[in-house]
């Protein structure tokens, strides 16, 4: 799915980690921001989206997205744009609608026997604490 370019936003910090000196001079790590309403995604996707990001989302509906594995400014910014475009293909996804359903009769059948079958075992473990005093 494409990703309409004016919904996001990204800001570029420094990053922790690896790349030695290199870490405190250069802004490697993505802060992607994609707002979600502002988007072109259909009303229903973007309340799957929603959900399905939690915590991640802003108040106002901008979903934020923070990259930092990586050594590289570009790898960090692609990084960031897959796990985006992962999200909006798992929220594009319209959920099954569950059928209720009834359990067969052999299943009832199983269930009761087991019944029958551990209310005897109880009956004569009671019979003999009983039989004991």
């Amino acid at each position: 799915m494409t990703i309409d370019e004016n919904a996001i936003e990204e800001r570029f910090v420094r990053a922790s980690g690896h790349g030695g000196q290199n870490v405190n001079k250069v802004a490697t790590a993505v802060e992607l921001r994609f707002n979600v309403r502002a988007s072109s995604l259909s009303a229903e996707v973007q309340d799957r989206l929603i959900a399905l990001a939690g915590k991640r989302v802003t108040d106002e509906g901008i979903l934020l997205i923070d990259s930092r594995e990586h050594r590289t400014q570009a790898m960090n910014r692609e990084a960031a744009r897959a796990r985006l475009s992962a999200l909006i293909d798992a929220a594009s996804v319209r959920p099954k609608k569950r059928k209720p359903t009834r359990p067969g009769k052999a299943a009832r059948e199983r269930r009761l026997s087991e019944k029958r079958h551990q209310a005897a075992t109880k009956s004569v473990r009671s019979r003999r604490a009983r039989d004991d005093d």
